[in-house]
């Protein structure tokens, strides 16, 4: 084989940058080209096509989210020592030319933004807690992340960044705090449990006496209806003996039959009465000749009154 021509080597040259300036920009990931040193564009995924050996690709910047794990220690207003856990997602701020710029330029390389960005959350939520007593950083979770978003958007912005979202998973304090929190949560506890069974107690006995001031209150009322019920049917049954003796009474008279008749007829029916419904009872009757006929005359003077009504 004979020696290449010049017009042939050199055909395999320019073919040959021509190749080395083709690239590819992987997607989620936007390229940074200088020439010269200085910047020159940014070109996105896909097949792109640089100047040989004069442009170069500078850095390929990730714009998928990116997560990081922060532990460090805070102290509060009350000199109490606070160890927090959280997690940070962030991302580039937008495609945009500006912020792939500050993105590629503002720090030498990403360990050194990932050292800022930590610092400038654990300042950010240090000053917070600085301002807080112990008593109160449990329940401010939320107002920590919100304090923490709005000290650092405008900071990240500058840097090419936004926050998408920061969660703190544990806030806890030195053993010794913990013990003692313990011991106030257990006691204010056993407090709200003594308090509530003071007022169910309260509750069961002020329902017992509203109960038995109405049994109390039914009771005599019915008492009361009973006492009067049992006064009429006295009447009643006083108003009918005297009718009923005033008209045998008369009956007797119109026959010109004596009226001690009746009344004795009566008192023996009296006694048998007594001796067939007394339960048991001892009753003393005075059966003697001149208390038979002393009765009889009471009995007579009140068929007397019945005549003359």
């Amino acid at each position: 084989m004979g020696a290449l021509s010049l017009p042939v080597i050199l055909g395999i040259l320019t073919l040959l940058i021509l190749i080395a300036g083709i690239f590819t920009v992987q997607q989620g990931t936007i390229a940074v080209i200088t020439m010269f040193g200085k910047y020159r564009r940014i070109q996105y995924p896909g097949l792109n096509f640089k100047i040989p050996l004069i442009e170069k690709i500078y850095r390929r910047i990730s714009i998928q989210n990116r997560s990081v794990e922060l532990q460090f220690q805070a102290i509060t207003k009350d000199q109490a020592n606070v160890n927090f856990k959280a997690m940070l997602l962030y991302a580039v701020l937008n495609q945009e030319e500006e912020s792939i710029k500050n993105v590629a330029f503002k720090f030498l390389d990403e360990r050194n933004l990932m050292q800022a960005l930590i610092r400038t959350i654990e300042g950010s939520i240090r000053a917070f807690v600085a301002t807080k007593n112990q008593s109160e950083i449990l329940g401010l979770r939320g107002e920590i992340i919100s304090h923490v978003k709005d000290q650092i958007d405008v900071q990240l912005e500058s840097w090419g960044y936004h926050l998408l979202d920061l969660q703190i998973n544990d806030i806890s304090f030195d053993e010794e705090i913990m013990k003692s929190m313990a011991k106030v949560v257990s006691s204010n506890n056993l407090k709200a449990a003594a308090e509530n069974e003071g007022q169910a107690l309260l509750i069961t006995k002020t329902k017992a006496a509203e109960a038995e001031g109405n049994f109390i209150k039914i009771s005599a009322e019915a008492e009361k209806q009973a006492a009067q019920l049992r006064g009429q049917g006295v009447a009643l049954f006083r108003e009918e003996v005297a009718k009923g003796m005033a008209t045998a009474a008369k009956e007797m008279e119109d026959a010109k039959l004596d009226a001690s008749f009746i009344l004795f007829s009566m008192w023996t029916e009296s006694i048998k009465h007594f001796a067939e419904n007394g339960q048991g009872n001892t009753i003393f009757l005075d059966g003697s000749v001149d208390k038979m006929q002393r009765t009889m005359h009471e009995l007579m003077s009140i068929t007397n009154v019945g005549e003359k009504k």
